[in-house]
């Protein structure tokens, strides 16, 4: 008796020209069938779906400068567009390890490098937190030629309804990198004081009408991403009405959208403490003479990422490190304007 053939699935319709959710953006998100199309959507300055646009990978590689034969490690895998540029320079003879803590889009990842024709001995792929990457130096001899750590959510994460990640979608109110563990943006919201969420909505994104929205928000159910986007328009539109003309509000409303999810989705994954950890214990996995490049797109990020660095260098941990910030291009910028955030900084172990 044979298997009865699987019922044949058509792919989701959609109304007009253009596809506009993510699930309707098929050829996107089938990159190797529809090279044209993302060729198209990339030409045009946007980001396909279901993917991410590497940013300053020139940068990085002539800083990092991977040699054949070194040992390397990307701390935030994400899509993997660094991690491959990085891989073809430490070959032949040379090993990546590769670590994130999405357990949605590690496997993905994992296989599309796989495809590249990275086996084990090349590329070693691990779930875990890049704060714990320490415990990776007895497997790789001891310690790193280069690291890079890019601090952003890839695109894929931000795209994608269902991880609850962007208010310009409904989906669920989580903003976990790992949605199996802590407690997710509308659990916070439940549980927090108005005092602290006041506070990390300064903190962590430096929210100038943080004391009027804490109010609102605090001990609020909200289960999607459009129940606190429509919260924070509300609360907003009554303080606007007294304080900012008519023509101003629409923009200044759209920045506090942002900055109200960017600190929430800050605070349920402790992304500073994370950062922190990370730093305090860099120099103990780089080799002498290693190098390190941090990308982050946050002041308060940049801030942690100085500060180590100049403080280990005036220790003598460090025998130099980034005296500026690096940006992207302005040609990047305009290819990809997800990019116009980024904070590049490096150093080199003494």
């Amino acid at each position: 008796m044979t298997d009865e053939a699987a019922p044949h699935q058509r792919r989701v319709r959609y109304t007009g020209t253009h596809p506009k959710r993510f699930e309707e953006k098929y050829k996107e998100l089938d990159p190797v069938r529809h090279a044209d199309a993302i060729k198209k959507v990339m030409d045009r300055g946007q980001t396909p779906a279901g993917m991410h646009r590497s940013i300053c990978v020139r940068e990085i590689l002539d800083l990092l400068q991977p040699q054949s034969g070194e040992t390397g490690l990307d701390a935030t895998l994400g899509f993997g567009g660094h991690a491959q540029e990085i891989l073809a320079k430490l070959m032949p003879g040379g090993r990546l390890f590769a670590v994130d803590v999405d357990p949605l889009e590690l496997p993905r990842t994992e296989a599309r490098l796989r495809g590249l024709g990275y086996d084990a001995a090349a590329l070693t792929v691990r779930r875990m937190n890049f704060s714990d990457v320490v415990d990776l130096l007895p497997e790789a001899g001891g310690g790193f030629d280069v690291v890079l750590a890019d601090l952003g959510v890839s695109s894929m994460q931000i795209d994608n309804p269902a991880r609850g990640f962007s208010f310009k979608a409904d989906g669920p109110l989580d903003l976990r990198l790992d949605p199996s563990s802590g407690q997710s943006a509308s659990e916070l919201l439940l549980s927090v004081t108005r005092q602290r969420l006041r506070d990390l909505l300064v903190d962590n994104a430096d929210e100038p009408y943080a004391v009027a929205l804490a109010a609102a928000l605090q001990g609020q159910y909200l289960e999607t991403t459009t129940q606190l986007a429509d919260l924070v328009r509300q609360t907003l539109a009554g303080v606007f009405r007294r304080t900012m003309p008519e023509d101003e509000r629409v923009a200044e409303t759209k920045r506090a959208l942002q900055r109200t999810f960017q600190a929430l989705r800050i605070e349920v994954n402790n992304e500073f403490g994370v950062l922190d950890r990370f730093l305090e214990t860099l120099p103990d996995c780089l080799k002498p003479g290693g190098r390190v490049v941090i990308m982050s797109f946050h002041s308060g990020e940049d801030r942690r990422v100085k500060k180590a660095f100049q403080t280990g260098e005036r220790a003598g941990i460090y025998s130099s490190v980034a005296p500026d910030l690096i940006r992207p291009s302005f040609e990047e910028q305009r290819a990809n304007p997800r990019s116009s955030s980024t904070k590049l900084r490096w150093a080199v172990k003494a």
